[in-house]
């Protein structure tokens, strides 16, 4: 009998001489830490900045404040400061240097630097070469060396908005609502030298001087001033803060905060910007100031608080370690995967575990990743978890008194809460329970529920990790007790004329493979193939690690005498919208994990080699359609079955794209002009091309956090399969 793993072997072993394998160097990763004002503070953020000292300080309405255990709090340290009025905070030299109502100063040097500017309410200040400091008033500018007044300049309709000091140039650029000025040093010759209208903040980068405005972004040329189209092609158009973070271009708008991709330059960003516009990066979408933070860090000040966007250097396999500890803290219920949901958005400590629908489903992800995790690693650690969680999952088919059923779920009696099933309205569930019975049944000794009405998706969870398990938990006497969950549950599909029957006698909604239902649908619509491919999938892996001819005889009956293997063959291309069939209205997603689960057993465990070349040629077109999502577990499943282009480059694109925050996080691009969005279609894609999963996970409003299995489960089957290698040392 061949067994698994030394089919995924051959498949290496010729896959090695055209694929290349993804070597784990260190990349930067982002993620965020948030500090949020408390719900009594009425200040108005103002501005931020951080020294050398990695200190950050944040301006405010009220003084000065500092970030501190996710809150911002008063910066109490200097008590001279907290009595002086501070209008504005800056740095030079990398140390923090301030405006006051009577002064420019700073704590640094001493404590020496410090200028009293005899100037009736100034607005902004920039300190330049050698203590050089232009102050600015509505209708003035002075400028001021070694304590005095140098120069200065009354001016009718002044309003500046910011300064800053182009040493590249040296020369002082003033910007105001409609206009950009210029200070040149030392001949302290002031002109206008651009006219422009809604401008709101600008930067240099790359010798161009780079322009905010209500409605887009503008270019001017460094000398010439000339100025370049206005791009709208932005995330968001209303532009609040421009900054030039040691060479990378940092946008602040009123709907969030995103930076130009550093592969390329400002005429060339059209659509290319990495968007932070979700509270998994920013407090609010609202920036106000944006700053370099301390240690590689950007610091986004909204008007709710502030937001340390950090990248760091990190392997993918740290990265790895990092989901773990998060799976292990949280996300384990019963020995089974759980997503625990918060009382108050983002707040961990606020989390409590109920069940779901596909308790079987989501823990038999996780148990994959820890069986390949042990494979590669030997980690003691790794062999508990999968053996902690296959008692999860083989207690949701002992729990009920039917033979080989799984259920969805199991709690303790008075403590269910999923009262629902499948994602149905409460309508549905009043209807089904009155025909039907409860969904939670009472166990017979009367202290647990197990939840009914299993569907196809639980069952392709179940016999996909009982395979894996067979093959790969290091204990015969485990490994044998996976083949029995796989015999039990195969036996009662087949006892039950190909249905999954539940407690009452009926089949449930979803638990349906029988050739009367599957064969009642059109061949374009998605679960005529799916079904089909699902049943025999189970019947070859029962076929496979039992021997039993039953299930090869079965499995041949469907193919012969209901063309289940026609069905099953059929190019996904053939899937598609069929009028007045429910199942057919767009593509299901949901449904690819299935296939792609499915798919290793349904290639892999064929019973021919011609079979094995048209279920692999099936599997193929399938991942031709789905290749677009990039998704590194739908491409490694593809090359368990043999496939040798799996898209390595968008499978480590999007695992280093994925987010460290798990917390589901609604998300809104729908607003966004840097991307091309498709007219309604059937596959329901929104956008001309994928977005990272960082801009993209999530979508409950913060109460509730994912399980990492999305991330755990294809980085080590790709480390299982050597299409990524070990860490290298950093």
């Amino acid at each position: 009998m061949k067994h698994l793993k030394s089919m995924i072997l051959s498949i290496l072993m010729s896959m090695t001489l055209f694929a290349q394998t993804y070597t784990d160097n260190p990349y930067t990763q982002d993620y965020a830490d948030k500090f949020e004002l408390g719900e009594n503070q009425s200040s108005e953020l103002l501005q931020v900045r951080s020294d050398r000292n990695n200190v950050m300080s944040i301006l405010s309405s009220d003084g000065l404040l500092q970030p501190w255990e996710k809150k911002i709090v008063k910066n109490l340290q200097y008590k001279a400061i907290t009595e002086m009025n501070v209008l504005a905070i800056d740095r030079y030299e990398n140390q923090f240097v301030y405006l006051t109502d009577k002064a420019v100063l700073s704590n640094s040097w001493a404590g020496k630097f410090y200028i009293e500017h005899g100037l009736e309410n100034p607005t902004n200040f920039v300190v330049a070469h050698n203590f050089t400091t232009l102050i600015s008033t509505k209708g003035e500018l002075v400028l001021l060396q070694s304590g005095e007044k140098v120069w200065n300049k009354s001016l009718d309709d002044f309003n500046p908005i910011d300064l800053i000091f182009d040493m590249n140039g040296k020369r002082f650029l003033i910007l105001t609502a409609d206009a950009v000025y210029q200070l040149q040093c030392p001949a302290k010759e002031l002109s206008k030298v651009y006219k422009g209208e809604n401008l709101t903040s600008f930067t240099i980068m790359d010798n161009k001087i780079i322009l905010g405005t209500s409605n887009g972004v503008l270019t001017l040329d460094g000398k010439s001033f000339e100025a370049g189209e206005v791009n709208q092609k932005l995330p968001c158009t209303e532009i609040t803060a421009v900054e030039n973070i040691n060479g990378t271009l940092w946008f602040g708008s009123t709907n969030g905060a995103f930076k130009l991709r550093e592969d390329l330059s400002a005429e060339q960003a059209g659509g290319k910007y990495d968007y932070y516009g979700s509270k998994r990066w920013v407090v609010d979408n609202e920036v106000l100031d944006i700053a370099q933070g301390p240690e590689n860090s950007v610091l986004v000040l909204t008007k709710k608080g502030m937001s340390k966007i950090n990248f760091v250097e990190m392997t993918l396999e740290e990265k790895a370690a990092h989901f773990q500890k998060i799976q292990r803290l949280r996300h384990i219920r019963y020995g089974m995967t759980a997503n625990p949901s918060f009382s108050v958005a983002g707040d961990v400590s606020t989390g409590s575990y109920s069940d779901t629908d596909n308790d079987g489903l989501w823990t038999s992800l996780y148990l994959a990743s820890e069986l390949f995790r042990y494979n590669v690693t030997k980690a003691e650690d790794a062999r508990l978890n999968a053996y902690e969680a296959f008692e999860g999952m083989e207690r949701l088919i002992e729990i009920n008194e039917l033979d080989g059923f799984p259920s969805r779920s199991f709690a303790r009696d008075g403590y269910e809460e999923g009262l629902g099933s499948n994602g149905f309205s409460e309508e549905w569930r009043k209807e089904w329970v009155e025909k039907n019975g409860r969904i939670w049944r009472l166990t017979e000794d009367e202290r647990w529920r197990w939840k009914s009405s299993t569907s196809s998706d639980e069952s392709c969870g179940h016999f996909f990790i009982y395979a894996l398990f067979a093959e790969l938990a290091p204990d015969k006497e485990w490994r044998d007790r996976a083949v029995t969950l796989i015999k039990s549950q195969m036996d009662h599909i087949i006892r039950n004329d190909w249905y999954l029957v539940d407690w009452n006698g009926q089949p449930t909604a979803w638990g349906k493979w029988n050739p009367e239902y599957v064969n009642s649908f059109p061949i374009n619509v998605g679960d005529r193939r799916l079904n089909s491919t699902l049943i025999l999938a189970f019947l070859q892996t029962a076929y496979h690690y039992t021997g039993d001819e039953l299930y090869k005889e079965k499995a041949y009956e469907l193919i012969n005498e209901h063309g289940y293997d026609e069905n099953a063959n059929r190019p996904a291309s053939v899937i598609g919208k069929v009028e007045g069939e429910y199942l057919s209205d767009y593509w299901n997603h949901s449904d690819d994990r299935m296939y792609f689960l499915t798919i290793p057993a349904f290639v892999n465990y064929s019973f021919t080699e011609e079979q094995k070349q048209n279920h692999f040629e099936a599997a193929r077109s399938h991942w031709e359609i789905e290749r677009a999502e990039k998704s590194p577990l739908w491409n490694f499943l593809y090359a368990m079955t043999g496939g040798k282009d799996y898209d390595l480059d968008d499978s480590i694109w999007w695992l280093k794209e994925f987010p460290m925050d798990l917390v589901q996080w609604s998300n809104n691009n729908s607003d966004r002009k840097d991307i091309v969005k498709l007219e309604q279609n059937f596959r329901r894609q929104q956008y001309a091309e994928l977005l990272p999963p960082d801009e993209t996970y999530g979508g409950r409003g913060g109460l509730r956090e994912s399980a990492p299995h999305d991330y755990l489960l294809p980085y080590w089957l790709g480390r299982y399969l050597a299409i990524i290698t070990a860490p290298t040392n950093k």
